[in-house]
């Protein structure tokens, strides 16, 4: 059974907890992530993402808002604690610059090597990934054109991080995530699974266009300044490049990613008898 309650100091103990999860080792140590916005929490519902308590902002629990009841009616009848926090205990704890008074624990999905690997899938690979607006929107984008999940190397910006999550806009609730250590284990899973290693580099001859994209590709985005690892260019099936000026020396990585992501599709389309 669910309980409404109400919080008026920053001290009370669901207040410290979810100031905790702000940190990436509290956030790993109990399996939980924080997201703030009615869009978001809603999304989490619609997903069967585990809710495990929401913040509303005075007076957004007491003003009738239709949308709100209706939200507040959904978070009951799934048994998630809702707890009523003053403005003054609400705006220590938001992260955003004007927030809409809506924040929410949610518990990690897991995703392992049994249950994530799909046959004829795409998916996205991220090699050590460091700004978070291209992170998340990378995740966005893969889940937009139908790839099946990304796999997440050590030394990328923590996915769960509300700055990742916002740019995500609901993709970190349906898109598998599978976290490895090495650029070597996740070419060997790779391959155990028959996925085709897509290298991105400016260092190669073939653009992305003039490759078989439409399954089983696994498609590598590097570091944003080193690009991806070596391990990576030695061990992929396949290099592939964007055309660009020459005066050009890079494209933004979420850009990118886009770009050849969504050249998948284009195939796809084609492939299934449509015309452009």
């Amino acid at each position: 059974m669910c309980k409404v309650k109400r919080i008026t100091s920053p001290a009370n103990p669901v207040i410290k907890r979810v100031n905790r999860l702000k940190r990436k080792k509290d956030r790993e140590r109990e399996g939980c992530y924080l997201i703030e916005g009615f869009n978001l929490t809603t999304e989490a519902l619609k997903t069967d993402s585990k809710l495990e308590i929401v913040l509303l902002r005075e007076p957004l629990f007491d003003d009738g808002n239709e949308d709100v009841k209706k939200l507040i009616d959904q978070l009951k009848k799934n048994e998630v604690d809702i707890y009523i926090v003053s403005k003054n205990v609400f705006e220590k704890v938001s992260d955003t610059m004007t927030p809409q008074g809506i924040l929410s624990v949610v518990k990690k999905k897991i995703w392992n090597c049994d249950n994530f690997f799909i046959n004829n899938s795409n998916l996205i690979v991220l090699d050590r990934l460091q700004d978070p607006g291209n992170l998340g929107t990378i995740l966005r984008t893969a889940d937009a054109a139908g790839y099946h999940g990304a796999i997440i190397l050590k030394g990328t910006v923590d996915v769960y991080s509300m700055k990742v999550v916002r740019a995500a806009a609901g993709s970190i609730f349906r898109l598998p995530l599978l976290f490895v250590d090495t650029a070597k284990e996740a070419i060997n899973l790779l391959k155990e699974n028959g996925k085709l290693i897509l290298a991105t580099t400016p260092y190669c001859r073939q653009y992305y266009f003039e490759r078989n994209l439409t399954n089983n590709i696994a498609l590598v985005i590097g570091n944003e300044g080193s690009g991806i690892s070596d391990e990576f260019l030695r061990f992929s099936d396949a290099m592939v490049k964007i055309p660009m000026n020459n005066e050009v020396e890079s494209l933004n990585a979420a850009v990118a990613s886009a770009i050849i992501i969504y050249e998948s599709v284009r195939q796809n389309y084609l492939k299934d008898g449509g015309t452009i």
